[in-house]
């Protein structure tokens, strides 16, 4: 079997456990916080996730061996859309295997956009993975109302919200160049940044903005200043596909800060 029908494989298997996968029990608890309106007209909620002691669940991009979050607002009244906010993750191996996640208790703050003035009926269901000794699907749910009249800001959301990676800009990024080069199967992406240290460790995430396009775990080096990270896309379909290097994310990770890159331009 290929790598790529494994993958493919294991996208139907994911597939198949979520639809039958029921309410998460003490594992995983979910719950909204109804936030605050802000002077845009937009609404900044939270939804916060508690986990069992020993458990985990998986950030944005979970690694080769995770199972990443799925969200569905179907439901929900007087929305127009949601974007999900994510503070600094943990990247933790296991049997040589990386997986980027979350640990204990976090708060997911939604960035809410009403379709119009008045009040958001927000509704959610949510699939994700957890995982302990073993790694398991499971799916939660939430439901509130969004007011305009509501309480002012939560200290929990705006702690959440200052805990996401630096902006390159922030963080003193000073180049950022991607090289891509067609493989057998798709292509190899090799992403050059220069910027200061993010700690004694750093690990890369690579990701694109289209959700069919699996990416490796890069490999990294540093000389002096330059990070090089080089990671192979391939399409879960097994197809051709044209990369968008604006769509293109790099997110690194160190003991002392993260930091966003959004797009990858050619040398």
């Amino acid at each position: 079997m290929t790598r790529r029908t494994l993958i493919a494989s294991v996208a139907l298997s994911l597939a198949a456990a979520f639809a039958q996968a029921g309410p998460a029990g003490p594992v995983i608890e979910a719950q909204l916080l109804p936030g605050w309106r802000l002077a845009d007209g937009s609404h900044m909620a939270g939804l916060r996730l508690t986990l069992a002691p020993g458990w985990k669940t998986y950030w944005r991009a979970p690694g080769d061996a995770g199972i990443p979050p799925r969200f569905d607002w179907r439901g929900s009244d007087n929305l127009r859309d949601v974007q999900v906010e994510w503070p600094v993750p943990e990247v933790f191996d296991q049997n040589g295997m990386r997986s980027v996640v979350y640990s204990d208790d976090v708060i997911l703050p939604l960035h809410v956009m009403p379709a119009a003035a008045g009040a958001v009926a927000l509704q959610a269901r949510i699939e994700l993975g957890v995982c302990q000794d073993i790694c398991i699907p499971a799916a939660v749910a939430i439901s509130g109302e969004l007011t305009a009249d509501g309480a002012g800001p939560d200290p929990r959301i705006a702690a959440a919200l200052a805990a996401r990676p630096y902006s390159a800009d922030e963080a003193g990024v000073r180049a950022v160049a991607c090289q891509v080069s067609p493989i057998e199967g798709g292509l190899r992406l090799a992403a050059t940044v220069d910027m200061p240290r993010a700690g004694q460790v750093e690990a890369a995430v690579i990701e694109t903005a289209d959700p069919h396009v699996w990416v490796s775990e890069p490999d990294m080096s540093r000389t002096g200043s330059r990070i090089t990270a080089v990671s192979k896309l391939m399409h879960v379909d097994g197809t051709a596909f044209a990369l968008d290097r604006t769509g293109v994310r790099i997110t690194m990770l160190g003991g002392e800060q993260a930091v966003d890159i959004q797009g990858c331009p050619a040398p």
